[in-house]
């Protein structure tokens, strides 16, 4: 099953679930009352809520299939979601001062949905891991990403493939249209080493008519783990991926979208400004703002801006950790609540930055990538990225490296609203966003 089937299929699935949640709560609700009229007055006003909690479900990541499978991930994502959803209900009823104030209809509508929602996710689940037949796999080519990707595969059956087949060398595969008969073999992953190679491109094209789907390494590694993978970047990948020529009217949209709301963000927190001034100055000496040299789009150097939440006495400069006692009292509230990162706005209209982006790096990171690991610099940096909304982890540079060059490939307008609708509802639900790297 393909996973954007899988997708379609989930959510589908909780469009019922929703539907079926209304009629179950009306007939706990009115239990003496018939349900037809109920009903038709009731489900005007749930439709916006049932938008709002696929919306929300979307946000917190329902639909991916990664965490989808992941029981105890998936239930506290499941459990976030549910009560945000039910906030935002909350607020949608008492804005719309609607005839219909349906207090114990939503209490009832909450638990049910709770309940329903798991028990169908997990036989949704069962089902795929159980009966789904696995599409049998085979690998051309042996490297590290092979060896990783195979682990993966292992790990998360719910992509419904199994590994048959591993051929490390072009030598290997001379009989190969006999063997995928054979061992009924449906998707063939070629290695980048091995894709220029005349005498394997011919007998890959012998096996068209055997009804097998082929994948380069990193579009199938990309495609199972949401990830680019760092060792298939090379220029000729370079190439293939990133078209720039197509990006014109969308950055066009980014910058005027960016300079709007900075600049509206800006002269609402102004008033701010001079009260964390003097909180930040009567707590501990040093400047109100950190300033940090950071790398920006196309390897231009920049001064990033903060407030600047750390002791300067004694400070050594390293990289922040958690609990850090250099943090100040102050500085902690102001990284809890995000304002550290208002001066920020300043970056965006100067145009270093944008609000959705890779997080910029201090400048002697970047010398640790390779030239071609340096395709993610192509992207204006941002205040949250793929990699902070998603994944938020800083301290796997490797992670952040692969999520930051698969939001380089994949930049649009809708993986942006994604990024910025789930960084919203991650900070509302006091998450942690991401581990601050700075030196501070």
């Amino acid at each position: 099953m393909h996973k954007r089937f899988k997708q379609i299929i989930l959510f589908g699935g909780d469009i019922i679930i929703l539907y079926l949640t209304l009629i179950i709560s009306l007939v706990l609700r009115y239990l003496n009352t018939p349900l037809g009229g109920v009903w038709q007055s009731n489900l005007p006003y749930f439709l916006p809520v049932f938008v709002i909690w696929l919306l929300v479900l979307s946000i917190g990541g329902a639909y991916n299939l990664n965490l989808a499978y992941n029981p105890r991930q998936f239930k506290l994502t499941a459990l976030n979601s549910i009560i945000f959803s039910a906030l935002l209900s909350i607020i949608y009823f008492y804005v719309n001062k609607s005839e219909v104030a349906p207090k114990t209809i939503l209490l009832i509508f909450v638990i049910v949905f709770g309940l329903l929602f798991l028990a169908w996710r997990s036989a949704f689940n069962f089902f795929v891991k159980s009966y789904l037949p696995k599409n049998n796999l085979a690998f051309i080519g042996w490297n590290e990403a092979v060896i990783h990707l195979i682990e993966d595969i292992k790990n998360q059956p719910h992509h419904g493939f199994e590994t048959a087949l591993v051929f490390k060398t072009k030598e290997e595969i001379i009989n190969l249209p006999e063997i995928i008969k054979e061992k009924n073999i449906r998707t063939i992953v070629l290695s980048a080493e091995l894709a220029g190679d005349s005498q394997l491109t011919q007998t890959l094209f012998d096996c068209l008519s055997l009804n097998v789907s082929f994948y380069s390494l990193s579009d199938f590694y990309e495609n199972i783990n949401g990830k680019v993978p760092i060792e298939a970047i090379d220029q000729n990948w370079f190439i293939d991926n990133l078209d720039e020529s197509n990006k014109h009217y969308f950055n066009l949209f980014k910058r005027v979208f960016d300079l709007v709301f900075s600049l509206s963000f800006l002269l609402i927190s102004l008033i701010f400004w001079p009260l964390i001034a003097l909180a930040i100055k009567l707590e501990s000496r040093g400047p109100i703002f950190f300033k940090q040299k950071r790398v920006g789009q196309n390897e231009e150097v920049f001064n990033m801006l903060k407030f600047r939440t750390m002791k300067t006495l004694g400070n050594d400069g390293s990289m922040t950790k958690e609990k850090d006692d250099r943090i100040t009292v102050v500085g902690n509230f102001l990284r809890k609540t995000r304002l550290d990162e208002i001066p920020q706005m300043i970056n965006i209209i100067r145009g270093d930055m944008s609000f959705i982006g890779p997080r910029p790096d201090p400048v002697d990171w970047i010398d640790k990538y390779t030239e071609e690991e340096k395709i993610f610099l192509t992207a204006k940096p941002g205040i949250s990225g793929y990699n902070q909304a998603y994944f938020r982890n800083w301290s796997d540079s490797a992670t952040k490296l692969k999520n930051d060059v698969f939001y380089a490939r994949n930049i649009s307008i809708v993986l942006d609203i994604k990024i910025m609708l789930k960084t919203c509802r991650t900070i509302l639900l006091h998450q942690n966003l991401y581990v601050d790297e700075s030196r501070k």
